[in-house]
């Protein structure tokens, strides 16, 4: 299994509610099946008292392989990527990671 995790800095825009009510289940719609399912992360600390988190938000796709994300992502990317102003002007960090344990 895959995670693709888009991490959100914390600064400029960021809209919580049109990312978790518009923006991800548009993106579940688009990628049907392949998405296993999707999380929403907001941050809300550091690693020390006090300190901002560094990601003010941060999201997370399932997939079962690499190129059943790709398959299921890559056709609908501009139609994605045209939405990300309506809810940030950040640009966002994006990892792939093989899920090698969970719980």
């Amino acid at each position: 299994m895959i995670r693709v995790t888009i991490n959100y800095p914390q600064g400029g825009k960021f809209d919580a509610d049109y990312y978790a009510s518009k923006h991800m289940p548009m993106i579940a719609e688009k990628c049907g099946a392949a998405l296993v399912k999707y999380e929403i992360d907001k941050g809300v600390a550091g690693a020390v008292p006090g300190q901002p988190a560094p990601y003010v938000g941060v999201g997370h796709l399932y997939f079962n392989s690499l190129p059943e994300f790709m398959g299921a992502f890559g056709p609908h990317f501009g139609a994605i990527a045209a939405d990300v102003p309506n809810y940030t002007d950040q640009t966002p960090i994006l990892q792939i990671s093989e899920i090698v344990v969970g719980g």
